[in-house]
C-alpha cells in the first residue's frame, strides 16, 4: 500500500516534531532553524491527553538560516549541546 501525497519542491523538508512539552518541540525546531532556512512553525495539541505538542515546520536546505538574534554567538553544535545539559 502506498500513501498518495505530493512532495515539497526540491531541497526542502516538511518536519514534523511530537513531543511531551511544548519546550522540548521548540528546542529542537530551534536547533533545525539554526541549520536551515525555515518557515515559521505550527504547533498542535498531540498525545491521547493533549498535553503534548506536535510542531510542524518546513526547512529549505539550499538557503543559509535565517539570523537569530538570539543565537547569534552560538554554533549549531553549542546549542545542540546545550538543550542535552538542559534536559539533565
Amino acid at each position: 500500500m502506498t500513501r498518495d501525497f505530493s512532495l515539497p519542491e526540491q531541497g526542502v523538508a516538511e518536519v514534523r516534531i511530537t513531543a511531551a512539552s511544548p519546550d522540548v518541540a521548540r528546542t529542537v525546531a530551534q536547533a533545525l532553524r539554526s541549520l536551515f532556512a525555515s518557515t515559521e512553525q505550527r504547533s498542535y495539541p498531540a498525545g491521547d491527553t493533549g498535553t503534548g505538542t506536535c510542531l510542524n515546520l518546513s526547512v529549505d536546505t539550499t538557503r543559509p538560516p535565517d539570523p537569530d538574534p538570539d543565537h547569534a554567538q552560538e554554533s549549531p553544535a553549542q546549542f545542540a549541546e546545550g538543550a542535552r545539559q538542559r534536559r539533565r
